[in-house]
């Protein structure tokens, strides 16, 4: 199947959902289906999470015996690294299973930003552009927005909104984590998406997770509405799921 067939496929699963949803939803039904369709992506994405969270734990439960590595080839980086894989592999944990839902998740994310970035579809034109979250289109970008009305004008509010979001998520994880780590720095680490200091050169990683929902708000001010929609689902569902299988 062509790249062209796949966008024409998933714009019509995205009008036939909006169509299912306009009862409810009415002008903003499409952005009601992007956020159901990202809801089946985690769902379905959702066992490979769970799995990652036991080998979470289990790279977690290995930290007394990576310190005694780091303090065993002090002086030996190279040997370090090698003996901490040799140690993965001895036990059957993979130091970067953690990665594997989030890159399960790319290529719904670029079909949205794709296909809410393209003005014709299969020699068409883009019906999608035409829908609307409330007054902001789901093609247009937060930049639209501000040249369109302003940072209070009817899109903008959009926008203001999710951030507002993306913030509460953001806020929410970082303070999850710091209790976390007073609890039990085991748990924390256990929760780290790549297993944090478990693989020499990844301790920044994990000293950097607790902020990377900030991030967020770059990608929803610079993506098609649609993607942001996806992102933020994406964000919170993450941070309900973290809280769940992290307990």
């Amino acid at each position: 199947m062509s790249v062209f067939s796949v966008f024409s496929v998933f714009a019509r699963l995205v009008e036939q959902l909006a169509d299912l949803l306009q009862p409810l939803f009415h002008a903003s039904a499409a952005a009601a289906a992007i956020v159901l369709f990202t809801a089946l992506v985690r769902l379905l994405v959702h066992p490979l999470s769970r799995a990652a969270a036991r080998g979470g734990r289990a790279r977690a439960a290995l930290q007394p015996r990576i310190a005694e590595l780091r303090r065993k080839h002090a002086k030996d980086p190279q040997r370090l690294q090698q003996a901490v894989l040799e140690l993965h592999a001895e036990e059957k944990v993979s130091p970067l299973s953690g990665c594997l839902p989030s890159l399960l998740q790319l290529p719904a994310f670029f079909l949205l930003y794709h296909l809410f970035s393209s003005s014709t579809i299969g020699g068409a034109s883009n019906g999608l552009l035409g829908h609307r979250l409330f007054a902001a289109p789901l093609g247009g970008r937060w930049a639209d927005a501000l040249a369109g009305g302003g940072v209070f004008g009817p899109a903008g509010l959009v926008y203001l909104g999710l951030f507002a979001t993306v913030a509460v998520i953001a806020t929410f994880n970082c303070l999850r984590t710091k209790r976390m780590k007073a609890a039990d720095p085991i748990a924390a680490g256990a929760a780290g998406a790549v297993g944090g200091e478990q693989v020499p050169g990844l301790g920044a990683v994990n000293k950097v997770m607790p902020f990377m929902s900030f991030f967020t708000l770059v990608t929803v001010a610079v993506v098609p509405l649609a993607a942001a929609l996806y992102v933020v689902t994406s964000t919170a569902w993450t941070a309900l799921e973290r809280a769940a299988l992290y307990r």
